[in-house]
């Protein structure tokens, strides 16, 4: 009898299971689900997106679960991502509010997945009963892979040579000529003297002299009269001498392009103020009664009357008064340097072995790098540069030549970042600089770690020169897409040099921004700065699309598919066009 008893109610149980599964089957038809976004986006090599779940009232009873399966159906293939379980256990006790989950999902983004399905499937469960839905329930379509527009941006940062390549003007100073009392006569013992030996070589060696400055000076005795000419005469017979000596080495026409200039200096205690503090023979208190005349009121003259009156006055006029009535000559000449082209010359023939490192200075043939525009000679002269010791700005000149090359070649990006790096690496250990990380950055972004090369962008930026952080700043905004902070690649951009790619990636980084204005108006730019970037045009047309303007849509995928016509292929399921895909305009732009 205790059998047939629980024979019953084992079938009651089973009957009520298979009761209730299909009731919560047929009530999970009335869920909500929203995912958000929708369409799905990728950002940064990842897809993620949140789904609210919303279920009936009173659809789960006590002891029952329903389970939603999300997968995302690709072609032929499908992944399967995390469930979402509702345990009727949990809702039981407010059997009038709906149950309500949101559930954030991520998955890494293929190229494969971009023409997809996001679907749901739901399982009742009581016990080990379970039943399914009848269909998968589309809730999102496709992904949305505007962020992937990024254009990669590189910089080349070349180190400053050091060299002053520009004209130098080198002050030689020829030592005082003195004259005897009251006297403009340059004497015998002074023409044979050696520093009239030492005049004579500078004007033997023709070196390229733009002006000769002579300085005629007096001692303080003397009518002002008197004194102003001594000090001109003797200014004039420097002047003489020196014309002569020009002459007896055959100036001709070099002498015209040289300036003479005169300064006659008259009743002007300043000389005599400096000779006195460095004489010697007098005491500090017998200087300050010289000094106590000088500063006193009164003409010159009488300044001159009163100092003859000093106990010291004949010593001091026999030792310092001579050594006043002088003509100083300073020459301003033209340091000699080799040309651009005898150090372009050598800095080829150094960095083939054919002329001895020391032919250059290390400066000179950093300089000579900059007067070729082969980046092949640039590599080998750079190369010859390392060798003149542990020098950061060589190496780095030679990393920003294949940096450059790499530029230059796309085919051979991987080869030409790999040299790169070995001599930016050496660049860095000796100093570290925003040239070097500047191309460390490049470097990074190269080999595709753009949260590296945002990281050195960074550190280039501090203490960089207006061109490097206009450059790196390029580099930075691109580094910056790529790790969805949009809003920092704005600002970057906004720094950054106004190429074609700059101002596509402000656009792109305002876009993604939701800033569609002014997005527009930065793709537009690019496309000022290069009519054939079709990518420019592409994105002006995802901008219309955004904002609502089908025929801007049409216009701006007509001229990039024009020039690009791989475009129209993206464009037909590119989900940002899917309002307007069934227009006129917008099939006849892609025909």
């Amino acid at each position: 009898m205790r059998k047939v008893v629980h024979s019953i109610v084992i079938i009651g149980i089973l009957t009520l299971a298979g009761c209730t599964l299909p009731n919560m089957i047929k009530l999970a038809k009335q869920q909500n689900l929203v995912v958000t976004p929708n369409p799905l986006e990728v950002h940064k090599d990842t897809v993620a997106f949140e789904m609210a779940a919303n279920l009936p009232v009173k659809m789960l009873k006590k002891g029952t679960v329903y389970t939603l399966n999300t997968f995302y159906k690709y072609g032929d293939k499908e992944m399967a991502l995390p469930p979402i379980p509702f345990k009727g256990d949990d809702y039981a006790a407010t059997p009038t509010e709906q149950p309500k989950i949101t559930k954030q999902f991520s998955f890494p983004y293929q190229s494969a997945y971009k023409t997809g399905v996001l679907q749901v499937e739901g399982v009742a469960q009581k016990g080990s009963k379970s039943k399914k839905t009848a269909q998968r329930v589309d809730v999102a379509v496709g992904i949305i892979t505007t962020s992937k527009l990024v254009q990669n941006s590189y910089y080349a940062a070349f180190a400053d040579h050091g060299y002053n390549n520009k004209e130098e003007v080198v002050p030689v100073v020829i030592p005082d000529f003195l004259f005897e009392q009251g006297k403009s006569v340059l004497r015998t013992s002074e023409i044979k003297s050696d520093k009239a030996k030492e005049l004579d070589a500078f004007i033997a060696s023709k070196n390229i002299t733009r002006t000769v400055t002579i300085t005629g000076t007096h001692s303080p005795e003397g009518r002002d009269r008197i004194n102003s000419k001594l000090s001109e005469e003797r200014a004039k017979a420097i002047e003489k001498y020196y014309r002569s000596q020009m002459k007896k080495y055959d100036y001709k026409g070099m002498a015209d392009s040289i300036k003479f200039i005169l300064k006659p200096v008259v009743d002007d205690w300043n000389e005599f103020k400096a000779k006195l503090a460095a004489y010697e023979g007098i005491s500090s208190d017998e200087k300050s009664a010289y000094l106590n005349v000088i500063n006193s009121a009164g003409s010159f003259e009488e300044q001159e009357k009163q100092l003859k009156k000093l106990p010291s006055y004949k010593k001091v006029f026999k030792d310092v008064y001579p050594g006043l009535r002088t003509a100083k000559t300073e020459i301003l000449t033209i340091k000699k340097k080799k040309t651009d082209a005898e150090m372009s010359v050598l800095a080829k023939q150094i960095a083939q072995g054919g002329a001895p490192a020391e032919s250059l200075t290390f400066d000179e043939l950093m300089y000579a790098g900059t007067l070729t525009p082969s980046l092949d000679e640039k590599v080998t002269i750079y190369e010859a540069a390392t060798k003149k010791g542990a020098n950061w700005n060589a190496h780095n000149n030679l990393g920003a030549a294949y940096l450059q090359m790499a530029i230059e070649n796309p085919a051979r990006v991987g080869e030409l970042a790999d040299k790169a790096s070995a001599q930016l690496e050496l660049a860095v250990k000796i100093r570290e600089t925003p040239e070097v990380n500047t191309n460390l950055a490049t470097v990074s972004l190269m080999k595709g770690n753009p949260y590296k090369a945002a990281s050195y962008a960074n550190k280039a930026l501090s203490g960089a020169s207006n061109d490097v952080a206009r450059g790196v700043n390029g580099v930075k905004g691109a580094s910056e897409i790529y790790i969805a902070k949009y809003d920092a690649a704005v600002r970057s951009e906004s720094s950054a040099l106004t190429t074609d790619i700059n101002l596509f990636n402000k656009g792109l980084a305002q876009l993604l921004s939701k800033d569609y204005a002014n997005a527009a108006n930065s793709f537009g730019e690019a496309s000022a700065k290069n009519s054939n970037l079709a990518i420019a045009y592409y994105g002006a047309a995802i901008a219309a699309a955004k904002s609502g303007n089908g025929d801007k849509v049409a216009s701006s995928l007509a001229s990039a598919v024009k020039i690009d016509p791989s475009l129209k292929d993206k464009a037909l399921t590119d989900l940002e066009f899917s309002k307007f895909a069934t227009t006129e305009s917008f099939r006849n732009a892609l025909k």
